[in-house]
């Protein structure tokens, strides 16, 4: 966070954004919230829970989360993994047998891996409108479905098209695993490790003054959406959360970045958490959710029950929408920032992904998205003192002996006497050395104050155990 400027001045800037949308979207009730070291840093209510009472939106509140259920079931899978019960690139009709006798698009269609299921490369159909309606299937009913088999949209693999059928195949494999029913497995193994009390699969035990109830906005007038009971979909989007729960799941997943020597707080290694971000499909560009979206300024995969979007702006996200009848749902995780940000709304598929993205935006913006400082390793330390030598004496082989085999044979010395000279020229004898940001273990960007301008540079290291020099690049900052 900014420093000498308080959470609640500086997120409470983004409530219009959300008090807006909720206006012009004709949303009852929205609470949004913002996740930074480590906590709950900001949360804010808006609208009611229940148009008949007028009962406020508060952290308390449960809302049905949707979709965002999906990265709760594709960690269960990855910890199950971790537990030797399952492998990813195992048929997934090795858990589940009824797929066996399933018939495929075509001969050379390869079997479906759990991997698959997990990125939406099965091969299925899109099928939020049908799906939404399967959350209260019995078990019993979806095993005759299993057994029947379904249509392909296409072969296994071949492209990715997101597929709630999946997910709910993921929650069989769960249940079929770990010997328990998905939501009891889910219970045990995730939500109270976490500590995430209030949030479950079914709403029907929780007093109505504690729940948003659902609505959709249909002919000029609003209209309850029956609540759905748990059944065998509810993995693909079952799941019930209030603001303060979900807080916790939002910095369990942050504390995975970066990688580090400290003990694992579990429930699943950070190591897992993090293959969240591993899509196995092919990437696609997209336009970003929100007010600014201009063409081609994300590169998009899906990974595991998280969406990857590599933003101009942003940089490396992940991010899920949840739609469901009676609610929306969406949350934005910035890894490199250690900040979350998410909204919940009580309106049939409220697209509240627009002012969470615009709000992310506006703090970037406002030099309020800080990305965290990684630790200064001791080879990248000296190599930048050597670049300093470099410089100072106008000679590259002032650290000949921690240049990498290759730098002067990609440029030689003399060449490189003639480049500094040149800089020099430039912007002078150079008074003092920025920090060095680290972009990895191996390498670092860093800016040199001289005399008449500053210079941009990057080193990067060779992988071997001797410290060597493989590339430097130094230029005159642009004014």
């Amino acid at each position: 966070m900014t420093k000498g400027l308080r959470a609640s001045d500086m997120f409470s800037a983004l409530d219009p954004l959300f008090r807006d949308y909720a206006l012009e979207s004709h949303i009852p009730g929205l609470i949004h919230g913002v996740v930074a070291d480590g906590r709950l840093a900001y949360v804010r209510g808006i609208g009611v829970r229940d148009l008949s009472s007028g009962l406020p939106v508060t952290a308390a509140t449960l809302f049905r989360i949707a979709s965002l259920t999906k990265a709760f079931t594709a960690l269960s899978v990855l910890r199950l993994r971790d537990e030797g019960k399952l492998a990813l690139d195992a048929p997934a009709e090795s858990y589940i047998p009824e797929l066996r006798s399933w018939e495929y698009p075509s001969r050379d269609s390869p079997r479906i891996r759990i991997r698959d299921l997990l990125s939406h490369t099965a091969g299925f159909v899109w099928d939020d409108p049908w799906a939404d309606r399967q959350t209260l299937l019995p078990e019993e009913e979806f095993a005759r479905l299993l057994r029947e088999g379904v249509f392909f949209a296409r072969a296994p693999g071949t492209a990715p098209e997101y597929s709630n059928l999946g997910y709910a195949l993921l929650g069989r494999i769960i249940s079929n695993v770990s010997g328990q029913p998905y939501d009891v497995a889910m219970a045990q193994r995730l939500l109270r490790p976490l500590g995430m009390g209030s949030t479950g699969f079914s709403s029907e035990s929780i007093p109505v003054a504690e729940r948003a109830i659902g609505y959709s906005w249909v002919d000029e007038a609003w209209q309850i959406e029956p609540p759905i009971p748990h059944g065998s979909f509810g993995a693909m989007g079952g799941l019930h959360s209030t603001a303060e729960d979900y807080a916790r799941w939002v910095a369990y997943l942050l504390s995975a970045w970066p990688p580090r020597d400290e003990d694992d707080g579990g429930p699943v290694m950070r190591a897992s958490v993090r293959e969240l971000a591993q899509g196995s499909s092919l990437p696609e560009v997209r336009r970003r959710f929100g007010r600014s979206r201009p063409a081609g300024d994300q590169a998009v995969t899906y990974g595991m029950g998280m969406i990857v979007a590599i933003d101009k702006e942003l940089g490396f996200t992940l991010s899920h929408t949840g739609g469901y009848p009676g609610f929306g749902s969406h949350v934005l995780l910035l890894p490199h920032h250690g900040i979350g940000l998410f909204a919940f709304a009580n309106r049939t598929y409220a697209g509240v992904a627009a002012p969470l993205w615009d709000a992310a935006l506006a703090l970037r913006q406002r030099g309020q998205l800080p990305e965290r400082a990684q630790a200064i390793n001791e080879p990248l330390s000296v190599a930048y003192r050597a670049v300093q030598e470099i410089y100072t004496r106008g000679d590259a082989e002032a650290a000949a002996d921690l240049l990498a085999v290759n730098f002067l044979l990609d440029r030689d010395a003399a060449g490189w006497r003639r480049d500094l000279a040149r800089l020099k020229e430039q912007v002078g004898d150079c008074v003092s050395a920025g920090p060095l940001t680290v972009t990895s273990q191996l390498s670092a960007r860093f800016l040199l104050a001289c005399a008449r301008g500053e210079i941009t540079g990057s080193l990067s290291l060779a992988p071997t155990r001797e410290i060597g020099i493989q590339q430097l690049v130094l230029a005159r900052k642009a004014s």
